[in-house]
């Protein structure tokens, strides 16, 4: 088996915008499919099977296989539910790419905690709930490829999004873990970072912009990293219009003390501490 033929692949969100897009090349790869969609707006309301249905139509008439999958991944019996759609339809699950996600935009001083609190745990709690149900299975197969959506407001930052950004980053960090922990079990765990025109950036992308940012363009790296083939492990890898890129954190060369500085000391460096000329990948000074 090479690529992803044959493969159960589970793309969460996958009722528009990027989610479609990957199910769609997915299928046309020849895996098998499961569209897991809520069928809600943007911002987490309402919901209905329509989305999630006119997808697996669209992958059944072209000759590939897929099913429906309507339940919400913010929940622990939701994320249970669509791996168990995936086992009882086609057998197993191999590939879970968590691209559902909601919007709810205020600055933080206005931030409430619900809206903190829906935002994470469809990103970040999402993400947990059905990978975590997915985890047994790959782990005894010896193989699995997990795939999650960060984004460069989580990476930089970004107005209005403190909850957004917080749930993004935290994937990141999701994601290095799960790479470190599937290692020896033929897991690998990587994020993508998309940028595309999408109803999330309807309104924060010019126009101008927007056109040029099918997501179209991201579904071929989501599928590389779900292929066989593809070991890469811990990865943020940048994709939009065209352009493909890998993100890392980088060490500066920094300052070394011999003893404990004082406060002034280690002011009077600051300049040497943050200056990133020489930088290298970074690394967790903690590792043996």
């Amino acid at each position: 088996m090479a690529g992803v033929e044959g493969r159960v692949v589970v793309v969460t969100g996958a009722g528009g915008g990027l989610g479609r897009s990957h199910a769609l090349l997915f299928a046309q790869h020849g895996a098998k499919v499961v569209v897991n969609d809520l069928g809600g707006d943007r911002a987490g309301s309402g919901g209905g099977t329509s989305m999630a249905d006119k997808v697996v139509a669209e992958i059944t008439q072209a000759g590939g296989e897929a099913v429906a999958s309507y339940e919400s991944v913010a929940d622990a019996s939701g994320g249970q539910g669509v791996i168990d759609t995936a086992r009882d339809a086609f057998g197993g699950i191999d590939v879970v790419v968590n691209n559902a996600g909601i919007l709810r935009d205020v600055s933080f001083q206005k931030m409430t905690e619900a809206q903190w609190d829906t935002v994470l745990r469809v990103h970040l709690y999402g993400t947990y709930n059905v990978t975590h149900a997915a985890w047994p299975h790959m782990r005894e197969q010896g193989f699995g490829r997990v795939i999650v959506t960060t984004s460069t407001s989580g990476l930089f930052g970004n107005f209005g999004q403190a909850n957004y950004a917080a749930a993004k980053m935290g994937l990141v960090g999701l994601a290095n873990t799960l790479a470190i922990e599937g290692a020896k079990y033929g897991i690998t765990a990587n994020a993508v970072v998309p940028i595309a025109a999408t109803r999330m950036t309807e309104d924060v992308l010019d126009p101008d912009v927007l056109e040029r940012l099918d997501p179209a363009y991201v579904s071929p790296l989501v599928v590389h990293l779900a292929t066989e083939e593809c070991t890469d492990t811990g990865q943020v890898v940048l994709a939009g219009g065209g352009a493909y890129s890998r993100l890392a954190l980088m060490q500066a060369p920094g300052k070394r003390f011999p003893d404990v500085p004082t406060v002034e000391e280690l002011a009077a460096s600051w300049d040497e501490v943050t200056d990133l000329e020489g930088a290298t990948l970074g690394h967790n000074p903690l590792d043996k």
